[in-house]
């Protein structure tokens, strides 16, 4: 055969792949090629992330544009700063949803599946209630303590008081989309995205500008367009989950709670949730440790890096989901083996992404900044921050599998533990070291990060090859 029948050969096979990705569907991860299934979860998971973080990377733009941006830059990324808190829920809550039905799936029980589903999204609703609440009241004190100055938290109010206003609107997303992967199906939780970002893109300017009737809401607008945006690819999903026409089918009895099932849900979520609560306290202290030792300018040039390492970093956490849903369903289906080279697999992709985006951030910087603001003053700080942060980059993405691998498996105590110890007690005390005691500022906070990643990795790598995740039961 011809090198050039060969060469045709692998594109018409890619292609192959990649539509049946984008389409979506329920797929058998059992059994057949370990690259293929990977590719095959790993596309709409990507792109799924990449949109994740358009939702920020889209306010940053249009706030940063505004008359007094420096405020506006800050108050967007102190409040994504607590929303991470709540991320770390969604995701904790999605992760606990996926072990589940995956494992549910691997046994081909799509009727356990399904309920596993629907009680997972009961505990969310009543939790984010409550979170809602709160962020409504204490919107004004959270901003202040997160280092805003008396003006910002004031001027940045009505923002926070409707971002965690909607936080069940995050909840929904992140969770019913990890039921969806859990299943097999990555494709409607990409699309679910996909429906909200262009809400998002399309609303943004004309709440935060004004356009004919609508009055120019300026910083406010953004987060009216951005729930609205959510809200949106909420009601996609839930189109999805009753219509009947996927594994995952929601009937009316699924409603009437499981109080032993729901224990079971708490019981995975609750150290998954931890492990992203102490990762999002460890970012929230980094924020506010810049916003002391930086000014306003420090504090919204990092902001700014932040977004656009959230950016590239997502898409690395899409790709390593593929690790949780290939190690859940294997798992259920008795392939412990095959769970375990579905980790390397991914892994091996996820390095390749990373270095790609290692170039781009350390050779780019200046650009990628100079799209969201003009300030030069915001722009030198944010520059430092990426080129700074990106050096750790591949060893983000070789953790991001391995914890993704630990939570698929159920076993999600390891990574709180690694997060603890690497945050907490060594991401923590040396950010404050460097930016106080040799008084570096935030230089010391950027310093810090890649470091503390460096060694949360290596650890996971220790414990990942020593085999506790293998014999975890859900």
């Amino acid at each position: 055969m011809s090198q050039t029948v060969i060469t045709q050969s692998k594109r018409t096979a890619f292609f192959s792949i990649l539509k049946q990705s984008l389409q979506g569907g329920e797929i058998d991860y059992t059994v057949g090629s370990i690259r293929r299934s990977v590719i095959l979860l790993a596309i709409p998971m990507m792109l799924e992330m990449i949109l994740e973080s358009v939702f920020a990377l889209v306010d940053l733009y249009f706030v940063g544009h505004l008359h007094d941006s420096s405020y506006a830059i800050q108050t967007v990324g102190l409040t994504e700063s607590v929303l991470t808190v709540i991320y770390s829920l969604a995701i904790g809550m999605s992760m606990a949803a996926t072990a589940v039905v995956s494992r549910r799936i691997g046994e081909k029980d799509a009727v356990a599946a399904s309920k596993a589903g629907m009680q997972a999204i009961l505990i969310a609703v009543v939790l984010n209630t409550v979170i809602s609440i709160l962020g409504l009241v204490f919107a004004t004190q959270i901003l202040t303590w997160m280092g805003a100055s008396a003006e910002v938290a004031q001027r940045g109010t009505p923002f926070m008081q409707l971002m965690m206003g909607s936080s069940v609107f995050i909840a929904l997303l992140f969770l019913i989309n990890g039921i969806f992967r859990g299943a097999g199906n990555a494709a409607i939780a990409m699309k679910s995205l996909w429906v909200a970002n262009a809400a998002n893109i399309i609303l943004c300017p004309v709440f935060i500008n004004g356009l004919g009737p609508i009055p120019a809401f300026g910083l406010t607008g953004a987060a009216v367009a951005t729930a609205l945006g959510r809200g949106l690819g909420v009601v996609y999903q839930l189109y999805h989950l009753f219509n009947g026409k996927n594994a995952i089918k929601i009937l009316a009895i699924h409603f009437t709670p499981d109080w032993d099932l729901i224990k079971s849900l708490i019981k995975i979520a609750s150290p998954a949730v931890l492990q992203f609560v102490i990762a999002s306290c460890s970012w929230i202290f980094l924020a506010q440790l810049v916003a002391t030792t930086g000014g306003d300018h420090g504090s919204a040039g990092y902001q700014t890096a932040l977004r656009l390492l959230m950016f590239f970093m997502l898409p690395a956490w899409g790709l390593s989901n593929a690790a949780s849903t290939l190690v859940g369903q294997n798992l259920g289906a008795q392939e412990i083996q095959r769970a375990e080279q579905a980790v390397f697999k991914t892994a091996k992709y996820n390095v390749v992404f990373m270095a790609v985006i290692t170039v781009l951030s350390l050779a780019g910087a200046h650009w990628f900044v100079s799209f969201f603001t003009n300030d030069a003053h915001i722009q030198e700080v944010a520059v430092q921050a990426i080129q700074i942060m990106s050096v750790g980059y591949i060893f983000y993405g070789i953790g991001m599998v391995l914890m993704n691998a630990f939570n698929g498996a159920g076993d999600t105590w390891t990574p709180t533990w690694v997060n603890l110890f690497g945050f907490w007690f060594f991401q923590i005390p040396l950010a404050y070291f460097l930016a106080k005691f040799l008084q570096m500022g935030p230089t010391g906070v950027f310093v810090a990060i890649p470091v503390a990643e460096t060694g949360l990795t290596l650890a996971s790598i220790i414990l990942f090859r020593r085999g506790k995740w293998k014999k975890i039961k859900v």
